[in-house]
């Protein structure tokens, strides 16, 4: 992928012609009275449109309530108008109906529907669709605004050539995407394997976790909080969601498991090492009751999904009380060192996975961004 960027830096953009979006793209007017007799099958909200992803990869079913009305075809690109900084456009390869908070986007004659979704998916564009939004909390864009928005447009014959080589890039992402997928599930089995079909074959004893380690709520943040560790900001702040920013004081010093106990995070697990704050949106393990493996311990309460076990009011949470009553497998000493290391060679090959993605959706967007 590198060489295929190195190329890129001496495109000859000569015989490139300068056009408005409104040009080359249009946005259809088409609509469904009854989706079900048109045979739709497929819902697309905001929801289901992933952040810089090129690709639509979820919808609902139309027997899902659903008072949208708009429909596209396969091969329009999705925009989420609405709040256009989250970055949300993408090319759908299946036909359906979508919420009025999405436009959707077709190519005419002279540009390549394949080109399409990389004219859209990149950081001039989103930039022009930000500036041009308007309203308060929920900005909006329209097309008649984006249809302004300019660019250079490559000859027919230079189009697909370019359609080829970005789509090229993005299957080389879309690989690397399907071998994380089948570590993370890999991890899952394993997870599985440790802490269920493990303990049944042997008939491992069970300890409730009250007997084992002390939890504690974390403290509201600091009122000085920073986005990145600058000069005094040094120690990171965990909430539910994991590190929410630095702070120049901590509340502990020592390796621990941070639980998320709040609403959608409930559950979450983090491991931390060294001095953090832990903010009130999270738990954490205070004091372990004698010798313990953290790393095992951790796992477990990862795969017992503290999250189904939450209260069910208003503002969901989970107790101190609700994650030490559940019992933990003892397995041996060596067959517990055996699964680690199991668990950990899986984690490291995914963490080097994840890396790699990055660094070829890094390249990828470069590319985009250079071209267009």
């Amino acid at each position: 992928m590198e060489t295929l960027l190195c190329e890129t830096l001496s495109i000859d953009k000569t015989t490139w012609t300068p056009v408005k979006f409104g040009e080359v793209v249009f946005e259809p007017k088409e609509s469904t009275k009854d989706p079900i007799t048109d045979g739709i099958e497929h819902v697309v909200g905001l929801e289901h449109i992933e952040s810089e992803d090129i690709h639509l990869r979820n919808s609902a079913t139309i027997e899902e309530a659903t008072t949208f009305t708009k429909s596209f075809s396969k091969g329009d690109v999705l925009f989420g108008r609405r709040r256009a900084y989250l970055k949300k456009a993408a090319q759908a390869f299946f036909s359906g109906i979508c919420s009025g908070d999405i436009t959707v986007f077709r190519a005419k004659e002279n540009l390549l529907p394949e080109l399409l979704p990389f004219v859209v998916q990149n950081e001039k564009f989103f930039d022009y669709a930000i500036k041009h939004s308007a309203g308060g909390l929920s900005p909006r864009v329209k097309f008649k605004d984006l249809a302004n928005y300019e660019f250079l447009l490559p000859p027919k014959d230079q189009q697909a050539k370019l359609a080829e080589l970005l789509w090229a890039m993005d299957e080389v992402v879309e690989r690397e995407n399907v071998i994380l997928d089948k570590n993370i599930n890999l991890r899952k089995s394993q997870l599985k394997e440790t802490y269920f079909t493990i303990p049944i074959k042997h008939r491992s004893e069970k300890v409730i976790l009250e007997k084992l380690i002390k939890l504690s709520s974390g403290k509201t943040r600091p009122k000085d909080l920073r986005d990145k560790p600058i000069d005094n900001y040094v120690y990171p702040v965990y909430g539910g969601n994991g590190i929410i920013g630095y702070s120049k004081d901590y509340l502990i010093e020592y390796d621990t498991i941070v639980l998320g106990r709040v609403g959608e995070y409930c559950g979450v697990v983090h491991d931390t090492s060294g001095k953090i704050w832990v903010s009130d949106n999270a738990l954490y393990v205070k004091e372990y009751l004698g010798s313990f493996d953290k790393y095992y311990l951790s796992r477990f309460l990862e795969y017992i999904d503290l999250n189904k076990q939450q209260n069910k009011s208003s503002h969901p949470l989970i107790t101190q009380s609700k994650v030490c009553s559940n019992s933990i497998p003892m397995l041996s000493k060596e067959l517990m060192r055996k699964q680690n290391l199991k668990l950990k060679g899986i984690e490291e090959l995914i963490l080097n996975l994840k890396s790699k993605i990055s660094s070829s959706k890094a390249l990828q967007k470069s590319l985009i961004n250079q071209v267009f």
